[in-house]
């Protein structure tokens, strides 16, 4: 259990911060980085022998995704990418139609889009800010993979998010762009 002291300065509590609680604090930011790569580590081990935090809409617990299917890998040319998935309908009806294949065309200079053969449950709300690695369903049928942060106006349903985006945008490239989406198994 882990107590927070507050001290008084200039007549307004603050935290204490010893070099132990600093340390603490460092120690759990630490730990917190290794267990977000073992994660990711797992899941490319688990796909190297196989040779080859979204919540949007209300789920029932039961429906929940289990560690292994909340994974997912998105291949660009010679690019792999983790997705985390959504632990929502949409996240989970999405990890029911992999694998799969598209082929995803450019617009705006930040997202590649590509629509899907059968739609999704959607449940949109509007997003504000879009960041780099979201991967978002547009409507019902229309899957995109954005690439750059900014600002939106529209609503979309979450399906997951790159869990490591660096080099997505390079790897996606300025035009359209064939990407895989495998079970991380």
């Amino acid at each position: 259990m882990i107590t927070l002291k507050l001290a008084v300065r200039n007549g307004t509590q603050h935290p204490a911060t010893s070099m132990s609680e600093r340390r603490l604090s460092g120690g759990l930011h630490g730990l917190g980085l290794l267990l977000c790569l073992l994660t990711s580590g797992a899941c490319e081990a688990r796909q190297q022998s196989a040779s080859v935090p979204f919540a949007l809409a209300p789920v029932a617990a039961s429906a929940s995704l289990r560690p292994e299917e909340s994974r997912m890998w998105m291949v660009v040319g010679e690019r792999r990418f983790v997705v985390i998935l959504s632990d929502n309908v949409t996240g989970h009806a999405f990890a029911k139609i992999l694998p799969l294949t598209l082929d995803m065309a450019e617009l705006n200079g930040n997202e590649k889009h590509a629509d899907l053969q059968n739609a999704l449950p959607a449940y949109a709300s509007r997003m504000e800010m879009i960041s780099n690695g979201d991967l978002l369903l547009y409507g019902s049928k229309t899957l995109v993979v954005f690439y750059k942060a900014f600002t939106s106006p529209y609503s979309y349903s979450n399906v997951g998010r790159v869990a490591n985006p660096d080099g997505l945008a390079h790897a996606l490239g300025e035009h359209g762009v064939r990407v895989q989406f495998l079970k991380c198994k």
